[in-house]
């Protein structure tokens, strides 16, 4: 998107859609973002076009007007009236008042605003209710599965030794989830419950306003300004975790395309591969033999993620999903199970699905797979792991995806997803602290959508959320996305990690119209295969000075650095991996990723 920064002072924020992001204070980040957002009726994000854009600016402050107009699926229009301005002094106000030309059905239409992660999490925060009475909090640690604050009038938190920031809304009830669920790299304050209905109604020829107004206090004298030309400094510290087999997943639609690709696994040391089966989809007994001929061919061993229908008997379909097995010659190494309608979300306020009991689906798989290491968790995505924990007693593993498009899909809030998933590992470790985890398959596109009717077709082929394919797979920001996974999750001992399928829009290999040549392996191939190779070995922790630029991982004799700015970044290498006489910085471009081997020169 077009963006521009704005400046008042010390105070600075980009422009970008009429929106605001990565709002600085002296350099301190104080607002991941202040958005007017609508959303349609199944949570997808209306796009606006913004027309009679003017901007004024001098040193003491900003002025931003514009109108924005959101078109629903159904042709309804909502119309906005924006303002923003800054001071130099440190106060921001973004107000809006909107109307719409007939009644215009949404899941949320008002102002969201994210608050950071880093210097935030497990911090003090203080809040002021619509009643008027305050409370006294804490940040949480690990992953709320419901919202964490509710009915809000401001929020109060430290920005850095020295600042604090007062953000107060207006104009409507306001409440805060805990976006890390779904891997956002922030806590997220949005406008009207989710315990109200929706999707609702916003009524023709009604004007509605709503506000954010930011206030930033010094609380001492001095306030240190953030250094941004500094190298960026490792530290490698060993840890007791091994570096997990590296999986991908197998999809039928793609069965053909699979097994042409099967050529390309050899120097790649995968070590399984997921195959997706769904009965209500229309899988059968075609789709199996297509498995087990992958299977056979591959040599590798094959978990079978199973979508169970739950239309009759655990037990009954189970079975017969077994003898389907048998008669295509397939043996799955270990089989995930989750009932169909697991996959779809389950908002605070609404009803759970009618579902049989987890134990006796367990225990039906157990009877018709005894064969198999037996898998449970969410075929979707760690939310729904974090408010439905399974019972995983009688369970040989754990597993659950994560996606980064659900509620945003520009590049920095893609790349922003780390800073989230660190804590989505950290939370599931917490509730299962010594079983077996995998992850996977999680990729930038959504392969499926638990939060409305379907995914989102992406023709023209841009950065939209939950888009059921995404450009950025097929480049070198799908090579760094999965490098920086890896580095991310790596601390968690996960048995499994599965970055992408084998073949079509989440594959190893190019379609056509990209950049690489159709089936030819796409950037990602290289980081997939360098992290096979790591894996089984002790992971050493790479910990960065700037991990909002710089990831990494390491094994004894490996470090995988990756760059996830958009920028050019230079970093200075640890001990061990800078050649005697060499300069003991590198430059790694936007997006680079690079393996290096320890040298001989401590």
């Amino acid at each position: 998107a077009d963006s521009r920064e704005i400046q008042a002072g010390p105070l600075f924020a980009t422009l970008e859609d009429g929106n605001l992001r990565t709002i600085r204070f002296m350099g301190h980040e104080v607002l991941r973002a202040v958005a007017f957002l609508v959303r349609d009726k199944d949570w997808g994000t209306c796009a606006p076009v913004i027309s009679d854009m003017a901007v004024s600016e001098d040193a003491s402050g900003f002025d931003v007007r514009y109108t924005a107009r959101f078109s629903a699926p159904s042709g309804a229009i909502l119309s906005c009236r924006a303002t923003i301005s800054g001071t130099s002094d440190g106060v921001l106000t973004f107000h809006a008042a909107f109307e719409t030309d007939k009644d215009f059905e949404t899941a949320r239409a008002g102002f969201t605003v994210l608050h950071p992660l880093d210097g935030v999490v497990g911090q003090r925060v203080r809040l002021l209710h619509g009643d008027g009475s305050t409370e006294n909090a804490v940040w949480p640690e690990r992953i709320e599965p419901w919202q964490p604050f509710k009915d809000i009038r401001a929020i109060t938190h430290g920005v850095a030794q020295g600042l604090e920031a007062e953000t107060r809304f207006n104009g409507d009830i306001f409440e805060m989830e805990d976006q890390r669920n779904w891997t956002d790299g922030s806590f997220k304050t949005y406008v009207r419950p989710l315990a109200l209905p929706w999707p609702y109604l916003v009524p023709a020829g009604e004007t509605i306003e709503q506000s954010v107004t930011v206030k930033i206090e010094r609380t001492a004298e001095t306030v240190a300004r953030v250094d941004e030309d500094r190298p960026v400094s490792l530290t490698l510290r060993p840890t007791e975790a091994l570096l997990p087999q590296m999986g991908l997943g197998l999809r039928p639609e793609c069965l053909a395309e699979e097994l042409e690709a099967l050529a390309y696994l050899g120097p790649l040391d995968i070590g399984h591969l997921i195959a997706h089966f769904d009965p209500l989809a229309g899988h059968g007994l075609a789709t199996l033999e297509g498995y087990a001929e992958i299977a056979h061919r591959s040599g590798l061993p094959v978990t079978l993620e199973l979508a169970l229908p739950c239309k009759a008997s655990p037990l009954e379909e189970l079975k017969a999903i077994a003898a389907l097995c048998a008669e295509a010659g397939f043996s799955p190494a270990s089989l995930f199970v989750s009932p169909a309608v697991d996959r779809r979300s389950t908002p605070p306020g609404s009803q759970w699905p009618e579902c049989p009991p987890l134990e006796e689906v367990y225990a039906a798989a157990r009877a018709a797979f005894p064969a198999s290491l037996l898998g449970g968790g969410m075929m979707s995505y760690f939310t729904e792991l974090n408010r439905k924990p399974v019972p995983a007693e009688n369970l040989d593993y754990v597993s659950h995806c994560t996606n980064p498009i659900v509620h945003a899909a520009d590049d920095l809030s893609v790349m922003q997803s780390f800073e989230a998933l660190r804590d989505v590992v950290h939370s599931v470790r917490a509730i299962y602290p010594d079983k077996t985890y995998r992850i996977g398959p999680s990729t930038i596109a959504m392969r499926q959508n638990p939060y409305g009717s379907a995914t989102k077709d992406n023709p023209r082929l841009g950065r939209i959320p939950m888009a059921n394919v995404d450009p950025r797979h097929n480049a070198q920001f799908g090579a760094a996305f999965a490098a920086a996974y890896a580095a991310t999750t790596a601390a968690a001992r996960v048995d499994v990690l599965t970055l992408a399928t084998l073949a079509g829009p989440f594959g190893l290999l190019a379609g056509p119209g990209e950049p690489q040549p159709e089936g030819k392996p796409r950037p990602l191939t290289d980081v997939i295969g360098w992290l096979g190779q790591m894996a089984g070995k002790q992971h050493v922790a790479v910990e960065s000075s700037r991990s909002d630029r710089v990831l990494g991982l390491a094994a004894s004799d490996r470090l995988l650095l990756v760059n996830i700015a958009p920028e050019a970044v230079e970093v200075r290498l640890p001990a061990g991996y800078a050649p005697a006489g060499a300069d003991k910085t590198i430059s790694l471009a936007p997006y680079d990723v690079v393996l290096l081997e320890a040298t001989d020169h401590a």
